[in-house]
């Protein structure tokens, strides 16, 4: 006798949601909302600057799950960030795929600071952020991902991750950053990430190539000092890049935090932040 068994066809899941801000008499108003599936965006009233909240209510990403956040922003200024850190599970077939695509229209600045990417055991990311910018607008970006949860007790020692953030204007480069992590990255010692179970980078783009962000460079030095965090930054051409690695995500979320004090000139972060 042939036992023939059947193995269920799990649910993928998959979600898009869109934002258009657009600035009218001095004031950044919603023009546009669109959202489907698991990706949804809140707009909580908090202050001067409207904040824009991403959240996928799926939990999570794994196999063949599809996400996509977007965000049009003409004129005005404007923060957008994620609702929680987004979390990529073990992935026993295709990699699951994130895209967030942002536009920033002329004369428009946009603070894009997702809280972390969490990567489990086994997880499996390929995800794509682009940014736009319009003549005379400027961003900053940030990315931040942690390798597993220490104080779960959880190691990784397999994954794969591949990740492309870039920055536009005029249809030209301003920044291009690559990212491809695999398990040989994760032994490669100094090559690799030297032991570190979590990295983040800034990106700060002026409002023109010819924009020095010279100013903000020393005071940002003078706070990448917390314990436990390795940290660096420079600038040139108009563009200032952060970049750190920890042992663990908690010394890199405060640090994060102490860098983006500083160049948000002490605004505070999103209020679904929480430390």
């Amino acid at each position: 006798m042939t036992a023939i068994s059947r193995f269920p066809v799990m649910q993928r899941a998959k979600g898009e949601a869109f934002v258009g801000l657009a600035c009218r008499d001095g004031r950044v108003r919603l023009q546009d909302l669109r959202q489907t599936g698991s990706a949804k965006a809140i707009l909580p009233q908090v202050g001067a600057v409207p904040e824009v909240v991403f959240l996928n209510t799926s939990g999570g990403l794994t196999s063949d799950d599809r996400l996509r956040y977007a965000l049009a922003l003409q004129g005005g200024v404007a923060v957008a960030t994620t609702q929680t850190a987004e979390r990529a599970y073990r992935a026993d077939g295709a990699s699951a795929r994130m895209d967030v695509a942002l536009t920033v229209g002329p004369g428009g600045w946009l603070d894009w600071v997702p809280q972390e990417t969490i990567l489990f055991d086994g997880a499996r990311l390929e995800r794509r952020t682009r940014i736009d910018l319009g003549e005379g607008a400027g961003c900053l970006a940030l990315e931040a991902v942690v390798l597993g949860r220490a104080a779960m007790g959880e190691t990784v020692g397999r994954v794969v991750f591949r990740d492309r953030r870039e920055i536009w204007r005029g249809g030209k480069p301003v920044s291009v950053e690559p990212l491809g992590l695999g398990d040989a990255a994760l032994c490669a010692g100094a090559a690799g990430l030297d032991g570190a179970r979590a990295f983040a980078t800034i990106v700060m783009v002026g409002a023109g190539l010819g924009t020095g962000l010279g100013d903000a460079l020393a005071p940002l030095r003078a706070v990448l000092d917390d314990d436990g965090v390795t940290a660096a930054a420079s600038a040139f051409d108009g563009k200032l890049v952060v970049r750190m690695t920890a042992a663990d995500g908690w010394p890199l979320r405060r640090q994060i935090v102490r860098a983006l004090a500083v160049l948000r000139s002490g605004r505070p972060l999103p209020r679904v932040w929480q430390m």
